[in-house]
């Protein structure tokens, strides 16, 4: 039977062109280089090509992101050093507490130190390896359904998108959802081949793993490849319900065994559960990691989103989310043409009958989107802009799918209108995201709209010309489509990013002038795994003000980020009404320093750890042997600093916010008692204020205790107190 005009990989199976091969089978190296035998000459190199471009230049300027997110380095050093801390996450090698995560994400790269050592690139490079997998693993799942073409259009777009540039070089555990997911929709759709129940569970697996990666965030795919499978399998209805039913055990065993382990491990001898309240991993899944980041109802954190359009602490939320100031340039640059070309995909595909695995396609990467997308949107929690990274692999699938099956059908007009408009909006949009920061690359704005519109002129009448110009219309099309995101990514790779909140592009589009209304920066709530404290300025120099959940903070840096009361942020995201900062002062370092950096001097507080000066490692380390943990300080990423630069435990009093009951008053004077604890450093996270924090004011409490009962010193400008030494 002959295959449908569509079914272009039942084609190329049933009737690949040209005589079948009669010689001896080639070497491994033969057969890497030169790929299927129905494969265009030219497939496999560019391939490799690609995967080795993405490599090299998501390996560049690597190291200028320091340990990145000190949150989680400061984790997988305790991990690198504690086979206890690697199954738990701990925050430090004693483990006090965990970060406010399950730890899978962390996990390649505690080994990758482990192995190598603390650096930079020990924990980064596990990362831009993800960020590689994911981009051959999005070719793979296209290619094989589709054309060599239409994978490494998809493969390009992946790598090329800004908001993936970011996180592939970064060390939250986006990068491995991201490609979990990706693994979970590739497995399915080989499943769909020919109902074959090992895919399925293989994707049960990496749904699984993604939720040991980000909680609940792993399942917003499982709606779509479900009902998906369900419909399109080519297998009787029993038999698809007991494949997904397999699918669902492997997923509750690849998911849930560390859950059990953790939920009956007895709690006083292991971790406390960072992010949640009663020390409970199922409580931090369901709550504040879960079903409070779509309600806002986030218990141990502030803030909140808008609701019914209405601005909140986490930004607008609504259809729009992804389009707006500060999201928009991370990722949105070809979601218009991937919703066009999604569409058209499936109309083009209609015929297929209910097995046709081009649809099934469409369907798979078009749902795993759109319920992404609209989670996103509307969800009123803790949202930051590279939560996006999720949505980078499916807009790059659509596209590879979309643009390359309407070029097959280029003969009819719809076809060519259809990837005419889609060509269109991407120029339109791109101008509009340009024009966001119009000192970056001005001429760009115009070459792209122009280029662009003269290509979908072109791409109308791809029928009528010939073949060469038709190709140099599509060919000056890719290039406009990908010259806004490819200008983002190289300036994205250019520079350090360092903190709990990072943002792709130039530093324009990050906040400050240039940047628009919503970007984030101004003073709003910003970590993820806890809000910022009213009063806490997001400034260059990390300044805080003395408002309701910040202490007074010194050292500004090059952006002069203090809180003066004057050169207000022109009413954008400003602290509740109070505090304003000095936008300008905080463009200024972010552009210096790459997300906040501030220099020698720069304090710590919720958002970012302190610089920690030689003297004060040395007093730190003195006699470390004879302690549990070196120091203790209130919030992990200020104590994350300290413990990065001593290699030395130090415990994270109240976890990310400060808000955790980690550990009570009582508990820690035991702990002072029995001399586990030598120094407390001074400053850090506010979050757990007596009667204002979650958590009961542990942090608080523990605070004024330290500071009425032991004796003050300060070393190179910190701070520290000698538990070892009553007053």
């Amino acid at each position: 039977m002959k295959p449908a005009p569509h079914d272009a990989y039942a084609a190329t199976a049933s009737a690949a062109p040209g005589p079948r091969r009669t010689s001896p089978r080639p070497g491994r190296a033969a057969r890497l280089w030169r790929g299927r035998a129905e494969d265009p000459v030219w497939a496999r190199p560019a391939l490799l090509a690609l995967l080795a471009l993405t490599g090299a230049l998501y390996l560049y300027n690597l190291s200028a992101s320091g340990y990145a997110n000190s949150f989680y380095s400061a984790a997988v050093q305790a991990g690198g050093e504690s086979w206890k801390a690697f199954f738990f996450g701990s925050s430090d090698a004693a483990n006090s507490i965990t970060v406010d995560k399950p730890p899978a994400a962390l996990w390649p790269m505690a080994l990758s130190v482990r192995l190598f050592g603390l650096g930079s690139w020990q924990i980064l490079v596990p990362e831009v390896l993800m960020g590689v997998a994911a981009v051959a693993v999005v070719h793979a799942a296209v290619r094989r359904r589709f054309s060599a073409a239409a994978g490494l259009i998809a493969g390009a777009v992946l790598a090329l998108t800004p908001v993936a540039a970011l996180m592939f070089r970064f060390n939250n555990p986006d990068a491995l959802l991201a490609l979990l997911t990706t693994v979970a929709v590739y497995c399915v759709l080989r499943a769909l081949e020919a109902a074959r129940t090992g895919w399925l569970v293989w994707a049960g697996v990496a749904v699984g793993l993604a939720f040991l990666t980000k909680t609940l965030q792993a399942f917003l795919v499982l709606p779509p490849l479900a009902l998906v499978y369900a419909v399109c399998a080519p297998a009787p209805v029993r038999r698809r319900i007991g494949q997904l039913a397999l699918a669902g055990v492997a997923l509750i065993v690849s998911g849930g065994w560390w859950v059990a382990i953790v939920e009956l491990w007895p709690a006083s001898s292991r971790p406390y559960i960072g992010g949640s309240q009663n020390n409970s991993f199922l409580e931090l899944t369901f709550g504040y990691n879960g079903l409070g980041r779509i309600s806002g109802n986030e218990v141990g954190s502030v803030g909140g989103g808008g609701g019914g359009g209405r601005p909140g602490g986490w930004g607008e939320t609504g259809i729009g989310r992804m389009f707006g100031d500060s999201v928009g340039g991370q990722i949105s640059w070809l979601l218009p043409a991937a919703l066009v070309l999604l569409v058209a995909g499936l109309v083009v595909t209609r015929r297929g009958g209910r097995t046709d695995t081009a649809r099934a396609a469409f369907l798979a990467w078009g749902g795993a989107l759109l319920t992404t997308l609209l989670v996103f949107s509307f969800m009123a929690g803790i949202f930051h802009e590279y939560y996006t990274v999720a949505l980078a692999p499916y807009i790059a699938a659509l596209v590879g799918m979309g643009t390359t099956v309407l070029w097959e059908e280029r003969g009819h007009p719809a076809a060519r209108a259809a990837l005419a408009g889609a060509l269109a909006v991407t120029a339109v949009w791109a101008w509009v995201l340009l024009g966001r920061t119009a000192d970056f690359v001005p001429w760009l704005r115009t070459a792209v709209l122009v280029g662009g519109l003269l290509a979908a002129a072109g791409l109308l009448f791809a029928g009528r010309l010939g073949r060469a110009l038709a190709l140099g219309a599509a060919g000056l099309g890719l290039a406009a489509s990908l010259a806004g995101p490819v200008a983002y990514t190289l300036s994205t790779l250019g520079s350090g990013h360092q903190g709990s909140i990072v943002m792709a592009g130039p530093a324009s589009a990050r906040g400050g002038p240039g940047g628009g209304p919503g970007a984030r920066g101004y003073g709003g709530p910003a970590a993820d795994g806890g809000g910022m404290p009213l009063g806490a300025a997001d400034g260059g120099g990390r300044g805080q003000g003395p408002g309701q959940g910040a202490p007074p903070g010194p050292g500004p840096g090059p952006g002069q980020g203090q809180n003066q009361g004057q050169n207000q942020n022109q009413g954008k995201g400003q602290n509740q009404g109070q505090n304003q900062n000095q936008g300008k002062g905080q463009h200024q370092g972010r552009q210096a320093w790459g997300e906040g950096r501030a220099g020698a001097g720069r304090a710590g507080g919720l958002l970012d750890g302190p610089d920690v000066g030689s003297a004060v490692v040395a007093r730190l380390t003195e006699n470390a042997s004879a302690h549990t943990w070196v120091a203790a300080a209130v919030g992990s990423q200020n104590a994350a600093a300290y413990q990065l630069a001593t290699e030395e435990p130090v415990m994270a009093i109240g976890g990310f916010n400060g808000s955790d009951p980690s550990p009570t008053l009582a508990r820690f004077q035991q702990y002072v008692a029995a001399g586990s604890i030598h120094w407390f450093i001074d400053g850090g996270a506010r979050g757990g204020a007596r009667g204002g924090g979650p958590g009961g004011g542990s942090s608080a409490e523990i605070q004024e205790w330290v500071q009425a009962n032991f004796p003050q010193i300060t070393v190179g400008g910190t701070t520290l107190y000698d538990l070892t030494s009553a007053q």
